[in-house]
């Protein structure tokens, strides 16, 4: 992997800054029926610009985060990415800093190997990994030639760990994705969902991803499908995560070139019956993330119905911090705060990974 690879996110993100606080540029970033105001669309960057501002107070010095998980790379990455989809570079102001420090800690804490998951001995290895690689891929280009030589080094290497773990031998149910750890002989829709989109993002920056895995990965999807009801299944025979899931899968089949496939509709016709479950889940901001990213993918009227309830309905959660807050597994600030920008900026397109085909209906 090169950095030339990317010299086109520069500019679209040097462009971006520049008119991002332009009324006229963000409706038509979010379209003009949830932006129906001038109001509504300042509503939404100021509740992105208080996340991002609470993501840089309390961001440590070393680039970690408190609170959980926050040493372990993982949120470094996802806070990362959030700065980098709002349209913030490492050479920016305010949070350019902030972008550089998750690059050096999450560089830091890698193997030899190139292995991010190496902090905590626990069942979210390879989530670090694959969100670790995803972040490190999508802002590769954009750093200082010194820290760009070390990315070059360690990119290929993680990427060839997402790519032997998905070639351990399992069985026909659990072929083709991704578990916790690298020698994991099973798989589940959760952890597949981040390793493919590092996949993707490794493709687009030159990494030597054979079509061959992406074709796996998708029929892997499909046969977690519930046939009845069109939501993904966390595991076959486990249909726990319906709601949240749903989003991961028609992401995945998305970013595969699975566009209008027969069974990502399904699950978009699930999920639009279903999302405002999402309050009440127990992984909520992990949820509203996939659901975010999956029905933007989709596009028309799906994302306008969904995009319109997530910022009426969101907004008024964040806290006076600028953060919000999940409970058990989602009991981090900067975990929660990281996803719900993610989510908001979905439509923005600053991010290779969250680009979508042009001719998907926006109307």
């Amino acid at each position: 992997m090169t950095g030339k690879a990317f010299s086109f996110r520069c500019v679209s993100l040097t462009v971006f800054v520049t008119t991002i606080l332009s009324p006229f540029f963000i409706e038509e970033a979010f379209g003009q029926h949830q932006a129906s105001s001038v109001y509504e669309s300042e509503r939404v960057e100021a509740s992105i610009e208080a996340g991002l501002a609470y993501l840089h107070t309390v961001q440590k010095a070393d680039g970690s985060y408190p609170e959980k998980y926050g040493n372990n790379g993982g949120i470094s990455a996802l806070a990362g990415m959030a700065f980098l989809a709002k349209g913030y570079t490492p050479d920016s102001q305010p949070y350019g800093e902030n972008i550089v420090r998750s690059v050096k800690y999450i560089l830091n804490i890698a193997s030899d190997g190139g292995y991010f998951g190496t902090v905590n001995n626990d069942n979210g290895q390879m989530y670090v990994h694959s969100i670790c690689t995803l972040f490190l891929s999508e802002v590769s280009g954009m750093v200082e030639p010194e820290l760009q030589y070390r990315l070059d080094e360690v990119l290929p290497k993680a990427n060839k760990i997402l790519l032997d773990a998905q070639n351990i031998k399992k069985d026909q149910n659990h072929k083709g994705g991704w578990r916790y750890r690298p020698n994991s002989k099973d798989s589940d829709m959760s952890c597949s969902g981040w390793a493919l989109m590092a996949l993707r993002s490794c493709r687009l920056n030159g990494g030597l991803v054979p079509p061959d895995a992406i074709d796996r990965a998708v029929e892997y999807v499909k046969r977690h499908q519930n046939k009845e009801h069109g939501f993904f299944m966390y595991q076959v025979g486990n249909n726990s995560g319906q709601s949240t899931l749903s989003g991961a899968g028609i992401l995945c089949l998305e970013l595969c070139g699975q566009h209008n496939d027969p069974v990502s509709l399904r699950a978009a016709g699930y999920l639009l019956k279903n999302f405002r479950q999402l309050e009440r889940a127990s992984n909520k901001y992990y949820g509203l993330y996939y659901a975010s990213q999956g029905l933007f993918q989709i596009g028309g009227e799906a994302w306008q119905s969904f995009s319109e309830w997530m910022y009426r309905v969101w907004i008024p959660k964040q806290k006076a911090d600028g953060s919000w807050r999940g409970s058990a597994n989602e009991d981090s600030g900067p975990y929660s705060t990281s996803l719900v920008v993610l989510a908001f900026t979905v439509p923005f397109r600053q991010l290779p990974i969250y680009q979508r085909d042009e001719t998907v209906d926006e109307e």
